[in-house]
């Protein structure tokens, strides 16, 4: 996601566009990218020790954007 100090050019387009198809209620929009990696790992800690740093290392922009990063099975 787009840290929320900087503009989110896209954000804001769908974020107009929305209220001018009457959803005057959207308040705010961020437009981000979602992810998902099938990680083999022996353990969830280690599967999200290895995405995270697969995040920190390529997968995110440390300068412009925030992540979150969760393990499901």
């Amino acid at each position: 996601m787009p840290r929320a100090s900087l503009l989110d050019p896209q954000g804001q387009a769908v974020q107009h566009a929305l209220q001018a198809l009457g959803f005057a209620e959207v308040a705010n929009v961020r437009a981000g990218k979602h992810l998902v990696l099938q990680v083999q790992a022996s353990t969830r800690e280690e599967a999200a020790t290895k995405a995270r740093t697969m995040c920190d290392r390529l997968l995110a922009n440390p300068v412009t954007e925030d992540y979150e990063c969760s393990v499901s099975q």
